[in-house]
């Protein structure tokens, strides 16, 4: 799965009944908008300064980036510990993204040991808010049948409902199962279909296999040069799979 990038969520800020509570809020306001300022110039050292002055005085924003930059190496050595505790912090205030990230640390055994059951928890919490990418890992456990019984019925509920958020990744999940007919019948013209609106978004994976399919002629007319150029695409993005598969091409005279 390729690196998650860094999602900016909107928090609204409660004031407190005290004057010196409320300077307190204001204060890790402005410490996370020059976080923020700073992080965007890729000053990550300075970013993580601010960032971290929020974070200890309870800004949910700032405890998630924290938890990001730990989680990505950014400005500090990558640190799954450290990034989970501010993921943590971050969840507990029920923010979505940071909610889904503690899933995906879960699911992947990054920082604690891997557990599904424990994963899809926190998966439901993110999906109860809405989040697509959460919709979409939530599919997946049901598909790879990862903390619950393999049910490619309830991953397909779950993919659609991340595609309707537009989420390439469920585009290809979709197009996966209409090609080798899991929770529908099988079908290489649906399939094609979603692969292609996943390939448009830059799904390396999705990409690669729409050459496949043209070069088979799978759901479409057998077509090399497109065979080619989808190949190249998912090539450029550095899919090992992609770029054998062009040079065997390439080789055979393609």
């Amino acid at each position: 799965m390729r690196t998650l990038g860094i999602l900016v969520i909107g928090i609204v800020i409660i004031s407190a009944c005290f004057a010196q509570q409320s300077l307190a809020v204001d204060d890790a306001q402005d410490a996370y908008v020059i976080g923020l300022k700073s992080y965007n110039s890729k000053d990550y050292a300075e970013a993580l300064k601010w960032f971290r002055k929020s974070a200890d005085q309870g800004s949910a924003q700032a405890q998630g980036f924290l938890g990001s930059m730990y989680y990505s190496g950014q400005g500090v050595p990558q640190n799954y510990e450290e990034a989970l505790k501010w993921f943590r912090k971050a969840a507990d205030q029920g923010d979505t993204i940071a909610l889904m990230f503690v899933g995906l640390m879960y699911d992947n055994g990054q920082g604690v040991p891997q557990n599904y059951e424990e994963a899809l928890k926190w998966f439901r919490k993110a999906v109860d808010q809405g989040d697509a990418i959460a919709q979409r890992f939530l599919g997946r456990m049901y598909y790879k049948g990862r903390g619950v019984p393999q049910n490619n019925e309830e991953a397909l509920k779950w993919f659609r409902k991340a595609v309707d958020q537009g989420d390439a990744v469920a585009h290809r999940f979709l197009g996966r199962m209409y090609y080798k007919g899991q929770g529908v019948p099988q079908n290489y013209e649906e399939a094609l279909k979603w692969y292609r609106k996943a390939a448009d978004q830059g799904d390396a994976i999705a990409q690669r296999f729409l050459g496949f399919m043209y070069y088979e002629g799978q759901g479409v007319p057998q077509n090399y040069k497109e065979a080619l150029k989808w190949y190249r695409k998912a090539a450029d993005q550095g899919n090992k799979k992609a770029i054998k598969e062009l040079q065997e091409l390439t080789k055979m005279g393609f």
